[in-house]
């Protein structure tokens, strides 16, 4: 498809005006192209060619619609940091409208497009940092296998837009196949437009759970939670696995459907770290790495809440039950996988337990330490590992691979086709927060060379990359724990 037979429709917007608010966006004066994303254009059914239609800048900015867009700012409110915020929506945002291609309907969401209603104190804008942030984070999460949302393309400008200092702005193109959050359903409740609560249940549910429809609200509702917290259990669980801290975990920032939304201050682990804080300011550490899991069941209880008016409190609990064991038994399977362990047996979360300990107390690189692991072949001195665990846990070290060779005598595969199944669970690139930052100072220069380098590293994260090791290094201890806030 031409980028200019893309023809957008509004299934969301039609819904009424109780769901947001008809506006334009405000485009930049004068906007630049820095990126069009090639999987993104796949995903989408346009041509690979269009990457290089000069279109991209205005549309990526607004000046310019896709044919048939009707911009929309959605309405909805949540828990930010545990306390309910009615003044919520899209502030800087704007609902384009949805493509479809293959059977599946996809929203374009333009970001840092302006004031809207639902602006607060807030210009509207986004800054090339954030949006750079956001771009390589949807890619580098789906290159893992993860939910996630993602950008279609980058705008920039030399607009200034003043955030801790004088930044430029930017914008792109968010792209999923639903930008609905916990926090519309939230709204309604709180508000009490039951009527409208019951059209986006059902709005939902025949999106996403067309088994469904036609069924009383009660049914929907209860369904339409039993799918989001198992969704929400698997993402979590993945989230765990390859040690990504999402850094602001209000309900306003959950989708319906599972896919990591709203990405701001976020981080991936370097040294293995399970009290880790990436947002600056989290100060009690409510959205720490470890607390993660707790904090989506508590997400869930909110949305619970707001359809208790259709489903009762004992349905929604049994709902909520199925949290924990989906939780446990999804990263339970993916960490079999990065250990090489094809069988399940009684000890395997014991084994994990014991080497995130060890991991721990070693300080040990998260990433860098079971991409290594997936090289071991029962070799002592396992020099490779040994150089990423500080000496004082090698002897502890010594003896968890006693264990886990122990384990691997259980398993009826090869050392070699289990290094192979190894390799392809355990990245070797991961957007570290540092090398995020290194993408974003040449892009502030004018050099988006590393942009284009990040992304295809982060897309193929498995692979090896020989001309790009650099990037797989763990970074210096000045590169570790770099203060990133929730300001875009």
């Amino acid at each position: 498809m031409k980028l200019s037979e893309v023809t957008l429709s509004h299934h969301y917007a039609d819904l009424g005006d109780a769901f947001g608010t008809r506006i334009d966006p405000t485009p930049f004066e004068h906007p630049g192209l820095i990126h069009v994303n090639p999987a993104v254009l796949q995903l989408l059914g346009i041509d690979a060619a269009e990457s290089k239609n000069p279109d991209w800048a205005q549309l990526g900015c607004g000046k310019k619609l896709f044919k048939g867009s009707r911009p929309f700012a959605m309405k909805y409110t949540g828990h930010q940091f545990g306390v309910y915020n009615p003044e919520l929506g899209d502030g800087r945002a704007l609902l384009l409208g949805e493509i479809e291609n293959a059977g599946r309907r996809w929203e374009l969401h333009l970001k840092g497009a302006g004031k809207t209603p639902y602006s607060r104190f807030g210009d509207g804008r986004a800054v090339l940092r954030s949006t750079i942030r956001e771009y390589l984070a949807g890619e580098a999460l789906t290159g893992l296998g993860i939910n996630s949302t993602r950008a279609l393309c980058i705008v920039g400008s030399d607009e200034p837009v003043t955030r801790e200092q004088i930044e430029s702005g930017a914008m792109l193109i968010r792209v999923a196949e639903t930008h609905v959050r916990f926090g519309h359903f939230e709204y309604f409740f709180y508000t009490k437009q039951l009527e409208a609560l019951h059209k986006l249940i059902e709005f939902v549910c025949q999106r996403f759970l067309p088994e469904v429809t036609g069924l009383s609200v009660s049914e929907q509702a209860e369904a339409l939670l039993r799918f989001t917290t198992r969704k929400s259990a698997e993402l979590v669980a993945g989230w765990q696995s390859v040690g990504f801290a999402h850094g602001v975990l209000n309900t306003d920032n959950m989708s319906i459907i599972g896919d990591t939304f709203d990405y701001g201050p976020y981080g991936f682990l370097d040294d293995y770290e399970p009290a880790f804080i990436c947002n600056h300011s989290d100060h009690t550490g409510r959205y720490a790495f470890e607390q993660q899991p707790g904090v989506v069941l508590w997400n869930l209880n909110a949305l619970a809440h707001a359809l208790s008016a259709f489903v009762s409190t004992e349905a929604l609990r049994d709902c909520l039950e199925e949290f924990q064991p989906r939780l446990v038994d999804g990263y339970a399977a993916r960490m079999r996988r990065k250990l090489g362990l094809e069988m399940e047996e009684d000890g395997d979360q014991a084994l994990c337990a014991s080497l995130l300990q060890l991991l721990a107390d070693g300080q040990a690189d998260y990433t860098l330490f079971f991409r290594a692991l997936a090289h071991y072949r029962g070799e002592r001195p396992a020099a490779a590992l040994r150089e990423l665990v500080a000496p004082a846990q090698h002897g502890a070290l010594e003896q968890w691979l006693d264990r886990y060779d122990q384990r691997l005598a259980h398993e009826d595969s090869d050392s070699r086709a289990r290094n192979r199944a190894m390799l392809g669970a355990n990245p070797k690139y991961v957007l570290r927060n540092h090398y995020a930052q290194k993408v974003i100072d040449a892009a502030e220069q004018g050099d988006h060379r590393p942009l284009q380098t990040m992304v295809l590293l982060l897309q193929n994260p498995f692979d090896e990359h020989p001309d790009h090791e650099t990037w797989a290094a763990a970074p210096p201890e000045s590169g570790k724990h770099m203060p990133v806030s929730c300001s875009s």
